[in-house]
């Protein structure tokens, strides 16, 4: 099971509303160089290539839910399914969360697979987005 990891620049990004969480289009994208805690950007990292089913920037996560509840807040996405086809995606280890709706495309979040991944032509990975837990909570 992939590790996740929040961005720090996130938590400032938030407090000064340049993300909306229950509006702002959300996507996952993939990396294979490893991000660091501190990257606040999309630019700040390097992307896969597109092609064979990958599309440049990821994919969009749909907002399932995002509410609180007693004074925790909760953000619930739908999976994200990356499909090969006409060739393989990747390699990659990370997919990576973040704001496409904001100016300069706000990191969110990451997850660490621990190993390189290549899916093979008609392979799928589901990014598994927890819909008991939430992709976040802060309270």
């Amino acid at each position: 099971m992939a590790s996740y990891q929040k961005f720090q620049p996130f938590a400032e990004y938030l407090c000064e509303k340049a993300v909306n969480l229950g509006s702002d289009t959300l996507k996952v994208m993939l990396c294979n160089t490893a991000p660091v805690s501190t990257n606040g950007l999309k630019a700040d990292l390097t992307e896969i290539s597109s092609g064979n089913g990958y599309t440049a920037g990821g994919t969009a996560a749909t907002i399932s839910s995002s509410a609180q509840t007693s004074g925790t807040y909760k953000l619930v996405l739908a999976d994200v399914v990356f499909t090969a086809s006409g060739g393989s995606i990747g390699p990659f280890r990370y997919a990576v969360l973040y704001d496409d709706t904001s100016t300069s495309d706000v990191l969110i979040g990451f997850w660490d697979y621990g190993s390189s991944i290549s899916l093979a032509d008609g392979e799928t990975l589901t990014w598994d987005a927890s819909s008991t837990d939430g992709i976040l909570q802060l309270s």
